[in-house]
């Protein structure tokens, strides 16, 4: 399952959930108030959005779900493994917040300017219209939601086997970073060349492997996901 982050929604997740869909089954939702959600008068928290996806597999009876979580969504997959580990089989942090050097609504935005003139302008369509359908208060409040969240220590209880996934040119979740949310979980880092923040969009085909390894490693060549009862 594939979360995307807190502006946007499942499109620019598609070019990595396409590369993996040949090997795995691949969910790619959008969490409530993006994309093609209900919109909620509030914007949800980490956890609303944590409780979300484990309604969600429960309700669809999924269990040992590889959960990959890119930006905010990464802090949403990190709270399922804590609350609801059970559900977990795998977890992917791809390009996670929130650094705690970053850790303001002014330092995170600016961060995210400094990505900016290194991503793909080829992007700009599919971010703007998911920005439109979200709502810029829903993003403002969600970014608050964010720089709030100790994310660490969520991270800190994670027990699945976990793969820390970055870019080597993204100023939000820089390497340090990423270096000691792999230490925190107990996971493996590895970073892109070449790649910005939004590296399951532009870098796919690089993302979707190193997901894979990580699925080998795991199920033994097996399917991700599996069904209860």
């Amino acid at each position: 399952m594939l979360v995307h982050g807190l502006a946007v929604s499942h499109r620019y997740l598609m070019p990595t959930a396409t590369a993996l869909a040949d090997r795995f089954p691949v969910m790619v939702p959008d969490l409530p108030g993006f994309g093609f959600t209900d919109k909620p008068r509030h914007a949800y928290s980490v956890s609303e959005h944590a409780d979300f996806l484990a309604t969600w597999l429960d309700a669809h009876r999924l269990s040992g779900v590889c959960l990959a979580g890119h930006s905010f969504g990464a802090e949403v997959v990190a709270a399922v493994s804590r609350s609801r580990p059970e559900l977990v089989g795998a977890l992917v942090l791809a390009s996670p917040t929130t650094d705690p050097a970053a850790r303001t609504r002014a330092r995170l935005t600016g961060r995210w300017f400094s990505d900016l003139p290194v991503e793909d302008p080829r992007q700009a369509a599919i971010l703007a219209r998911d920005v439109g359908q979200a709502g810029l208060w829903r993003v403002w409040s969600t970014v608050g939601h964010s720089v709030h969240n100790a994310v660490e220590d969520d991270l800190a209880r994670v027990a699945a086997p976990t793969l820390v996934l970055g870019g080597n040119k993204d100023p939000v979740a820089p390497l340090a970073w990423r270096t000691r949310v792999a230490q925190l979980t107990g996971g493996t880092s590895v970073t892109i060349p070449g790649a910005a923040h939004n590296m399951l969009t532009t870098h796919g085909e690089a993302a979707a492997g190193a997901i894979a390894v990580l699925l080998d490693q795991v199920t033994g060549d097996r399917s991700s996901v599996t069904a209860n009862g």
